[in-house]
Formats: structure tokens, sequence, C-alpha cells
């Protein structure tokens, strides 16, 4: 009897050692943006989110659970990941991960498309819907969140620009912009209040002229992103709208046809029918500051009639060092927020 027992535990040892040989480790690889500095806390990112992807492969694979002890995760992202891991395992689909980073002024970084299959009980490995995951970093390479994006849907049939948007609705959709663009003249931080949704994310950006480190030393532009909730940008909004004595901003649509092949201006979700992405280039002069960009806005318009609601703002510079760049179709789109 005790000789049976022996053996099972040896091919119980023997399975799992299998599993974690087969479950082959996951290279993860992070890219920025061209002209900004490489953060020392991006290869630490690079190498954490590897290992934890790696045993959530393992862990799938082998149908166990996940080995936490050690993961370079806060007790937030680590709750999240096995809340979602409790509801519905998953894996990662590719063994080399390349992804965008954004890295944001305060050090922390985010990336938000990758790649999962996730797989209901019952089914098998290498069997499952498409799925992606959007992962924060602090300033030192530790993960802060593991999260899904909002929808799920397959890589292949995902279309990044969303639905074409009839008349009638352009046009409904221009009128809230229109009093969206007239608060920020007017200074009327509560309208502006009201319309974004307590959750929104709200990306803004910068144009920075710093120093080479170069023999030649000569100065070069790069783009400083800062990632803020709904709270921290309306306190900084009203700073800046009692620091300067005038505002005007106005918008102009970019075209049916986008600009150099882009997106449409507005489109419609092809998962969510209630989500519409607008895109605008944005031209913010006032007595202390002025810029051109290219604005994209994540809109709701509920089917029950309530007033409509941002969830989602991201702001990018058209011009960077004397060179025009094009709306950011990884940043200014529907399908760079899995709608």
């Amino acid at each position: 009897m005790k000789r049976r027992v022996l053996y099972v535990c040896i091919a119980l040892v023997s399975m799992w050692m299998w599993c974690v040989n087969e479950a082959k480790a996951v290279s993860v690889t992070l890219t920025i943006d061209e002209g900004v500095e490489r953060p020392v806390a991006l290869s630490q990112a690079e190498h954490n989110l590897g290992l934890i992807l790696t045993e959530i492969n393992r862990a799938q694979q082998a149908k166990s659970i996940l080995t936490t002890k050690g993961f370079p995760m806060d007790d937030f992202s680590l709750k999240s990941l096995l809340r979602l891991w409790a509801v519905t395992p998953f894996y990662c689909d590719d063994e080399e991960v390349v992804e965008r980073c954004w890295i944001f002024k305060d050090g922390t970084m985010m990336v938000s498309h990758i790649p999962l299959i996730i797989t209901p009980e019952g089914e098998d490995f290498g069997v499952g819907t498409y799925q992606e995951a959007v992962v924060e970093f602090d300033r030192r390479g530790n993960i802060t969140d593991f999260r899904l994006a909002l929808d799920a849907h397959t890589a292949e049939s995902m279309e990044r620009c969303g639905s074409v948007v009839e008349k009638e609705k352009q046009m409904i959709i221009m009128q809230y912009i229109e009093r969206f663009r007239t608060a920020y003249n007017q200074r009327d931080s509560n309208y502006i209040e009201k319309i974004f949704s307590d959750d929104a994310l709200i990306i803004t950006g910068k144009v920075v002229t710093t120093r080479s480190r170069s023999d030649v030393g000569g100065m070069n532009q790069k783009v400083e992103y800062t990632k803020q909730t709904k709270e921290q940008y309306l306190r900084n909004l009203k700073r800046a709208f009692r620091r300067n004595k005038w505002i005007d901003v106005k918008f102009s649509e970019i075209g049916e046809n986008g600009e150099e092949g882009g997106c449409a201006g507005i489109t419609q979700s092809t998962v969510d029918k209630t989500k519409y992405g607008v895109r605008l280039r944005q031209e913010w002069n006032s007595s202390n500051y002025s810029d051109k960009g290219y604005l994209f806005l994540l809109w709701e318009f509920p089917e029950d009639g309530r007033d409509p609601i941002i969830h989602v703002r991201t702001w990018q510079p058209e011009w960077v060092g004397g060179v025009r760049q094009q709306p950011d179709d990884d940043i200014s789109t529907l399908g760079a927020f899995d709608l």
C-alpha cells in the first residue's frame, strides 16, 4: 500500500514537472515612443510581467491554482488577478509579447493590449475566446493593476475604427461637442464635471524641450504624458482657469476618411452601440499657453435618454520638434479601448 502511494506521488510530481516544462516562459518587450527616454524600471516591468504570464500559463495548462508567493504585485492588483482567475481562468497565447508602453510623467507605466485567451471551465488548453488585459506598473516596475479590457472579441474581427455613423447622429454628437468646447471658453468647470463619468480615464500630453545628453548638446523635444483621474483633471483645470485671463478653444472635425487614411472623425462601437469615438483637432489658446493637437473622446449615449457622458479623453500633439504628427490609432480610436 505504501509503495502504491509512493508511485502515485511520483507520478503527480512528474506530471507537474511536465506541465512546468511544457508551459514555456513568456518573454515581454515593451516599446516606447520615439524621443522618450527609456526608464530604468521598464526592464523590470518587462521581467515582472513575463514572470506572471509564465505562471498563468503553467497554472492554466496544469489546471492548478496560481502560485502567487513573491509575485511583484501590490495587494490591489493581486486581488484583481485572483478574482479574474476564480471566475474564468485564462492564459497568454503568445510566447513573445511585444507591446507599446505608456510612460507617464510621474514614472508610472501602462500597457493596454496584453493578449489572453479566456478558457471556460471544461474546455481544453488552446480553446477559448480572445481578450486583452490592461496592466499598470509603479515607477519601480512592480504591477499595480491587472484587469481585462472593456469588451472581448476576436482579434481577426476587431474593427479598430468602429462603424460609420449616420448624419443625424453625427449632428447630435457635434451639438454636445460644441457645448463641451464652450464650457472651456466660459471656464465652466461645473459643466465639465457633469459631462465626465466618475471613473473617466483622462490622458493629457505636453511637448517639453530637453537638452541632449550627447557631446553636441543640442535640444530635443518629446511628449510628456500624464494620466489623471476625473478629480485630478478637474483640480488642474480649475487651476488653469484661474491662471488665464482668457481661454479660446477651437475644435475642427477630422473628415469622414480620417487623415492620411486613418479612422473617420466620428465612429460607433461595433460591440456596444451606445459608445461613440470622436476624434478632433484641437486648438487651445489662452493668455499663458497655446498648443495644437488631436483630441479623442469616448462618449456614451445611453439608450434610456439620459445625458451622454465621456469615459475617455486622450490628447496628443500635432507638432513635435517641427514635425507634424498624424492622429495615432493606438490611442485615438475605439479599438484602442477594445470597442
